[in-house]
């Protein structure tokens, strides 16, 4: 890759370099030591896999749209749930257990 530095001479990639290297410090200080551990596995990942994280982490880091996109099913599981909560049905012990052992928990 040739970059061509502020004289306008290219091979000036060390200069750049030098000039990110303090940036990308700055960011890596940032971010919790668990973020950097992950993203740092996440560079030995092919590429296909670290786009499809990438994509995961944006939509759980954003605002501006759902974290997650519901079916109508799922809505509707949902709504009956918080009915049978607010009616003060909840499971019993063994029901739970039963899930549990049902998914080795």
């Amino acid at each position: 890759m040739e970059i061509i530095g502020e004289t306008g001479c290219e091979g000036d990639r060390g200069a750049v370099l030098r000039f990110l290297r303090p940036v990308e410090e700055r960011i890596l200080r940032l971010m919790t030591d668990l973020l950097e551990r992950a993203v740092q596995a996440v560079r030995d990942l092919p590429a296909e896999a670290q786009d499809e994280i990438a994509r995961l982490v944006l939509q759980l880091a954003s605002d501006d749209e759902p974290r997650i996109a519901l079916t109508g099913a799922e809505r509707a599981a949902i709504a009956r749930s918080k009915a049978a909560a607010a009616r003060g049905e909840f499971a019993g012990d063994d029901e739970v257990r039963a899930v549990w052992a049902k998914h080795r928990l």
